[in-house]
């Protein structure tokens, strides 16, 4: 399922012990536009050590995988979802691409619905809530999510870890 794993090698190890670089991994899956997700989820969550933050970036990443089989691949089984897992320092990421025309921003919002027991307008809001950070593609069909990990990093050298935030270029 994994087509992109970066491996950390022994000369990235010794920089990263001697703080010399941030030491950056990240897996890609393409897989089938499917709702069947339990297997997909415990990949994306291999990573995370906490079993109450586990359970809070389950629903949140369970939310946005839904969405975009549902609402941006149309629930089309012949389309495809992109998801890639990026672990840094100090951020774990997950990126979640559809197929779809991607999801206007004025409809980005992660307020709650005005009726709460109306069919639809949770989704967002509870992403919102899983997340530290949540931010959308200028398209639209690409959905980055970020969790800050709460562990002593590693020292940056020059400033060019990702302390700042959980930017990473597409």
């Amino acid at each position: 399922m994994a087509s992109g794993h970066r491996s950390v090698d022994p000369l990235q190890l010794l920089l990263q012990s001697i703080g010399a670089a941030p030491v950056f991994r990240w897996a890609d899956f393409i897989l089938p536009s499917t709702l069947q997700l339990s297997p997909l989820l415990e990949i994306l969550l291999e990573p995370v050590s906490c079993p109450d933050t586990c359970c809070r970036l389950q629903l949140g990443l369970q939310e946005a995988l839904v969405n975009a089989v549902r609402h941006g691949n149309a629930g089309d089984p012949s389309k495809c979802l992109r998801v890639r897992r990026i672990l840094t320092p100090n951020w774990l990421i997950w990126q979640i691409q559809d197929e779809g025309i991607g999801l206007p921003p004025q409809a980005r919002s992660a307020s709650l619905p005005d009726r709460l027991d109306a069919n639809q307008g949770r989704g967002l809001f509870l992403i919102h809530q899983c997340f530290d950070d949540v931010r959308w593609s200028r398209r639209g069909n690409r959905l980055q999510l970020a969790c800050r990990r709460y562990q002593t990093p590693a020292p940056v050298v020059s400033g060019a870890g990702d302390s700042l935030g959980p930017s990473v270029p597409a």
